[in-house]
């Protein structure tokens, strides 16, 4: 699987979800595209991530 053009081995099949937090990542200050297709955040515990997938994850960064 790629996530922001980066080889990342998935192994088991998991949700967008759980994937996620297992790496940490902010749910409610990021942004996912996956396949070229942005993912609601209500489906991330729905989507199931395959090795074939291509994920961009976007963080929102607040400043001013």
């Amino acid at each position: 699987m790629r996530v922001n053009g980066k080889d990342v081995v998935l192994g088991e099949r998991r949700t967008l979800e759980v994937f996620l937090r297992e790496h940490r990542y902010p749910l409610e200050r990021i942004a996912v595209e996956k396949n070229h297709e942005i993912v609601p955040k209500s489906r991330y515990g729905e989507v199931v991530l395959t090795e074939a997938d291509t994920l961009e994850i976007v963080s929102f960064v607040g400043g001013g």
